[in-house]
């Protein structure tokens, strides 16, 4: 009997120990999986845009009996970055205000080109400051706060269509998990209330629900779970 009663903890403590060995594992493994699969998604699929454009006596895959991944992303990297010095001279502005002219007197293409660009311009500039901030705002109901994105101030024609005379800012409000989609608005500047987090932190606390908090609030929280241990003896 008395057997029975200690082999009964036994099995339970074992069974919760490879529980945990298990999801321990999983917590380990499922990030690196997920972003060595990411990569080596990307990493093929610009292979295959750029290897057709290769020359077969230039690619490696020509001389050796294996594949070589991320010889495309190379070609990619260094044939971008020619470009752009071309286009940083007067010879390389010249042919790109050409094309850019060309395509202006297309109907259809110029209003995709333009946004385009214009997109591009805004995303990768190194001096905007677009999504670069995390702010909070009252939604969707009050007392309920929503982690947003500060994005640029209205041009001169929304600010003039916008009722009222305070300072607006334009917002992009993300969905959980998915990020890349969400609600885009104007508001007060002075209803958005800015976080010290970075623009990183921010969308790791939207896509995980919360469950990641930022590093300072971790911290905080930390220390204030240190201090009720400490406590704790003395109660």
């Amino acid at each position: 009997m008395s057997d029975e009663s200690t082999a009964h903890p036994f099995h339970r403590s074992f069974g919760q120990r490879l529980r945990s060995w298990f999801f321990t594992g999983l917590v380990v493994f499922g990030p690196v999986a997920v972003t060595a699969y990411i990569a080596w998604f990307v990493i093929d699929t610009i292979d295959n845009w750029v290897k057709p454009w290769v020359p077969q006596s230039v690619s490696p895959d020509g001389y050796l009996p294996f594949h070589v991944p991320g010889m495309g992303v190379l070609i990619a990297v260094v044939g971008l970055t020619l470009l752009g010095f071309l286009t940083a001279n007067i010879i390389g502005r010249t042919l790109v205000g050409f094309s850019e002219a060309m395509l202006d007197r297309t109907p259809v293409v110029r209003g995709v080109y333009k946004g385009l660009k214009q997109v591009f311009e805004t995303v990768f500039s190194q001096s905007g400051s677009q999504f670069r901030k995390v702010g909070l705002v009252e939604f969707p109901i009050k007392g309920s706060w929503s982690i947003v994105f500060l994005s640029s101030d209205p041009g001169a024609v929304l600010a003039e269509a916008l009722p009222g005379t305070k300072p607006m800012v334009s917002v992009f409000m993300p969905c959980t998990p998915n990020p890349t989609t969400g609600f885009f608005f104007y508001i007060a500047a002075e209803d958005v209330i800015e976080l010290r987090i970075s623009a990183d932190e921010g969308a790791k606390l939207i896509m995980s629900a919360g469950l990641i908090q930022p590093e300072g609030q971790a911290a905080l929280a930390a220390m204030a779970q240190a201090a009720r241990l400490e406590r704790t003896p003395a109660d």
